[in-house]
């Protein structure tokens, strides 16, 4: 396999080290023991920390480059606001009156240490808990707009990483036509809004209504702790990086796994929570697909631009051969066909 070649010569966090992490969490006054875990995250780098108290701290260091200091402080200030209103989300600390600090040339974040495990998803009860807590979250993500984040829509999850894909030459010769044509017709799928919707008609992303989201609610981010005889415990929700404006349907549908089936079952059981706090319009359904596809070629493009960074060949190593992109051939014909399919119906 070659490996894609991209815009970086030497990746972000070449001189992230151990001592680094430490000496930057003694810039705000918090004393490591030497103890540091690498987290799971492959954008940014995060780190839990142990104290010289015996407490832990879970640090973040943002990916250079990718969000605008106003970008990452609007992340934080959501991220209150829901704290602030008794969702259980994990908020940034305020440490010498700012949640956001810089060090040898990262911006960083420290947030207090959350346990947990990945929620069951076949449960439906633990469904219908999950969607109460993200109609919570999103009645407040609607009290206003994002004015420094960006929206999910067509251009930025699909159009310009297409086009980049295939400037930079990532895609090999034998697999470039048939995937370039395959992603063209999904995406003109996609802007004309061609996803059933019923008796409704057509319903695209245009006609959407736009609210905060979490974004990136895929189970990884859902932390869920047993609940004691007091009724404490449930789901926090973790890593809001991805936050930005974008359709309710959005934080929902990365909950849903298995044949068409399962994900209406499941799906009936998240809405059966959500309505209990806020509408939900039903319309919305038809975007299911349609995000899914554009999450599909975005997250080609992710892969591709990050490949400079040693922790994407190591966690990735399929990525980039003729097999792979044979795959998403195949994958995004598929979406074209679901797309073409009335949606799930809960």
């Amino acid at each position: 396999m070659t490996a894609p070649h991209t815009d970086d010569t030497l990746h972000p966090y070449a001189s992230l080290t151990p001592d680094l992490v430490l000496d930057a969490l003694a810039s705000v006054g918090l004393y490591g023991d030497g103890r540091l875990m690498a987290l799971g995250s492959y954008e940014n780098r995060v780190y839990q920390a142990t104290l010289e108290d015996g407490s832990r701290v879970v640090a973040k260091f943002y990916r250079p480059g990718r969000w605008s200091e106003a970008q990452i402080l609007e992340e934080h200030a959501f991220s209150q606001e829901l704290a602030d209103a008794e969702v259980p989300v994990v908020a940034p600390l305020l440490l010498h009156g700012r949640s956001l600090h810089r060090h040898a040339g990262f911006d960083f974040a420290v947030s207090p240490w959350r346990g947990g495990r990945t929620p069951e998803l076949d449960d439906f009860e633990v469904l219908e808990w999950l969607g109460r807590y993200l109609a919570r979250i999103h009645n407040v993500g609607a009290a206003r707009p994002f004015a420094q984040r960006p929206a999910l829509d067509l251009q930025t999850l699909g159009q310009e990483p297409r086009d980049w894909l295939l400037g930079a030459q990532i895609i090999p010769l034998d697999q470039q036509t048939e995937w370039r044509d395959a992603c063209e017709q999904a995406l003109e799928l996609i802007a004309a809004g061609a996803c059933l919707s019923g008796a409704t008609g057509q319903f695209g992303l245009k006609d959407a209504s736009n609210i905060r989201l979490h974004g990136d609610c895929h189970p990884g981010n859902v932390l869920w702790t047993p609940v004691d005889d007091a009724g404490h415990g449930g789901p926090h929700f973790v890593d809001l990086d991805d936050a930005r404006m974008g359709p309710a349907v959005q934080d929902l549908w990365m909950l849903l796994s298995g044949e068409r089936r399962q994900r209406t079952v499941q799906l009936s059981a998240l809405l059966d929570g959500y309505e209990q706090l806020r509408p939900f319009d039903r319309r919305e359904l038809a975007l299911i697909e349609p995000l899914r596809t554009l999450r599909l070629i975005h997250y080609s493009a992710w892969l591709a631009r990050r490949w400079s960074d040693p922790i994407f060949p190591i966690n990735f190593p399929w990525f980039g051969s003729s097999d792979y992109w044979r795959g998403q051939v195949d994958m995004l014909h598929e979406q074209i066909e679901a797309m073409q399919e009335p949606p799930l119906v809960a």
